[in-house]
């Protein structure tokens, strides 16, 4: 049995929506992730070593 969701306009829709849903999501996590070095000053890479760790 066939599906008339599975014609290629709806599939271009579907992917045209999915990829519009990941932009939003990317610039709303650009803009959290902003917030929080703002909101954090002189942290930088969340103190991590800059030399090597070997033992």
């Amino acid at each position: 049995m066939k599906r008339a969701m599975s014609t290629p306009d709806h599939k271009l829709s579907r992917e045209e929506r999915l990829a519009a849903k990941l932009r939003e999501n990317l610039r709303r996590r650009k803009s959290q992730a902003k917030a929080q070095q703002e909101a954090k000053p002189g942290k930088g890479e969340a103190g991590l070593p800059k030399g090597d760790s070997k033992s």
